[in-house]
């Protein structure tokens, strides 16, 4: 179930993307229309703002089976990367956290205005790399929305800088959120014995330390910098909270052992029904 997706595969969801979708993303890309943030306030990667926003897009649709009536929820929204393509496809509502409090400022005075229907909140939770001086501490944070509120949870590069206790602690809290049925996408870093072995032969990118046990490190010294998670930990403990893979892992080429179309492993998991 979590073997690297064949490349007949691959074909078969090129084959069956509809083709609006590859319209809108297309156009999405070169709208330069679109606002982006200004250069002082890109804390979230380097890369092509739109077109790397409409590159999600489209795996939220097609790996995802995000749709437009979808409510969606973004924890780690940064500077509206994400939420910025998704004005141009949902029809529901969407609301968005983080941690670093200049981006939420952007996106509340840019996005918001013109599409009432995002909204987005600052948690000062404490995370080592983003928000150190953070009153909360993750381990114990209860984010501010209601059981059951959503049908879609985002978390783009998010785990890759969480710890143990963290992560655990926003499985339960999007296991909590989401309707039975509802999906979370994430991309992150999953160690298998393929990755694990591009890590020991130093061929992963960030350079992983090779070091037993369920986290591994870029940077021992700034450890919430980049973190992988052996993956047979990390899927169990979120089955632990319900949410089991709903189709298999779409494995990046992080680890510099695979070909791949994107960097990150891209996750989706799925909420059991409610008996």
């Amino acid at each position: 179930m979590n073997a690297l997706l064949p490349t007949p595969q691959l074909a078969v969801l090129r084959r069956q993307t509809d083709p609006r979708l590859e319209w809108l993303c297309a156009q999405i890309a070169r709208n330069r229309f679109l606002p982006v943030p200004p250069p002082e306030l890109h804390f979230i990667g380097d890369g092509d703002f739109r077109a790397i926003g409409a590159e999600f897009l489209r795996h939220f649709v097609r790996l995802g089976g995000l749709r437009p009536d979808h409510k969606v929820l973004e924890i780690g929204c940064g500077v509206g990367r994400m939420a910025l393509p998704l004005t141009q496809y949902l029809d529901s509502s969407y609301d968005g956290i983080d941690i670093v409090l200049d981006g939420i400022r952007w996106c509340a005075s840019t996005i918001t205005p013109a599409y009432p229907e995002f909204r987005f909140h600052h948690l000062d939770i404490a995370n080592g790399l983003y928000n150190p001086d953070g009153r909360i501490e993750g381990e114990a944070a209860t984010l501010p929305f209601k059981a059951g509120a959503y049908d879609f949870v985002i978390l783009t590069s998010v785990i890759t800088h969480l710890r143990t206790a963290d992560t655990g602690r926003y499985a339960a809290e999007i296991a909590r959120m989401l309707k039975p049925g509802g999906r979370c996408f994430l991309s992150l870093f999953l160690a298998d014995a393929t990755a694990r072995a591009g890590i020991a032969k130093g061929t992963a990118r960030p350079p992983f330390r090779d070091a037993p046990g369920v986290e591994l490190l870029a940077d021992p010294e700034h450890p919430n910098a980049a973190v992988a998670y052996d993956e047979e930990f990390l899927l169990g403990l979120f089955a632990a909270h319900g949410l089991r893979t709903a189709r298999p892992v779409m494995r990046g080429h992080w680890s510099g052992q695979r070909e791949a179309e994107n960097f990150q492993d891209l996750l989706v998991l799925e909420k059991g029904s409610a008996p």
